[in-house]
């Protein structure tokens, strides 16, 4: 009696064992998953995405969008105008020796690599101190913007034209032998003595030196020959034009 109610009790006991570490099935699971919470294969809970909408209307992103388009098209214009002032003299327009300077290198590589005559003129207004001295500097002033006037109207879009110091210009004529740039340079003279300077009775001459760059030859080594050139035509009688 006592081994039978033993023997029992032990069944009953491995019973309860099997009934206690029997897994749950997956609606049991399904339901002990907290709020949320999606059942995985490894048995781990995933939590669900909630997604997130912009809220701002589409007029209002339009909007944004074109004043950051109009402040960019502002700063663009603002650079350019900066870039122009560093490279050209207030005054007349015509670019400073800075703005030369990069324009020259550009047309030298040009040359060279082309194969072709690089010609430069030297241009000093005449009598531009008496000028000065007798009617002001605000006429001197005018004789100069007339000058540069009436020599963009002349030259070509791929001549250069720059304000050097005081009533000195130089001439960069690129593709152009010497005598082609001779003959160019007295046309120029020409057209400004059939001008007067606008609200004033009075017609400028100029002097000039004009030179073709030799092979090797530096932009100073150049406006050098020039130089003496002008000095020879100022001594020749001014409204002149002489080769060096």
């Amino acid at each position: 009696m006592f081994k039978h109610d033993h023997s029992s009790l032990v069944h009953s006991s491995r019973r309860a064992s099997r009934r206690f570490h029997r897994r749950p099935t997956l609606p049991a699971l399904a339901s002990a998953q907290p709020p949320g919470c999606l059942p995985a294969a490894s048995g781990r809970a995933q939590h669900a995405h909630v997604r997130r909408f912009d809220t701002r209307k589409p007029e209002a992103t339009a909007l944004e969008l074109l004043a950051a388009e109009l402040r960019i098209g502002d700063l663009e214009r603002a650079l350019s105008e900066a870039r122009e002032a560093a490279h050209t003299d207030a005054l007349t327009g015509a670019l400073n020796r800075h703005g030369f300077a990069e324009a020259y290198q550009r047309e030298t590589a040009r040359s060279r690599r082309n194969n072709s005559p690089l010609a430069l003129a030297l241009i000093d207004l005449d009598d531009f101190k008496r000028l000065n001295d007798t009617l002001g500097h605000q006429v001197g002033d005018e004789a100069l913007v007339h000058l540069v006037r009436v020599m963009r109207s002349a030259l070509r879009p791929s001549d250069i034209l720059c304000r050097f110091g005081g009533e000195e210009f130089v001439v960069l004529l690129p593709e152009t032998a010497l005598s082609q740039a001779i003959n160019a340079i007295a046309r120029f003279q020409r057209q400004l003595a059939a001008q007067a300077i606008p609200g004033q009775e009075i017609v400028l001459t100029f002097s000039a030196g004009v030179v073709v760059q030799q092979s090797g030859e530096s932009l100073e080594q150049s406006i050098l020959r020039a130089d003496v050139a002008t000095y020879a035509a100022k001594r020749a009688g001014k409204n002149c034009v002489v080769t060096g």
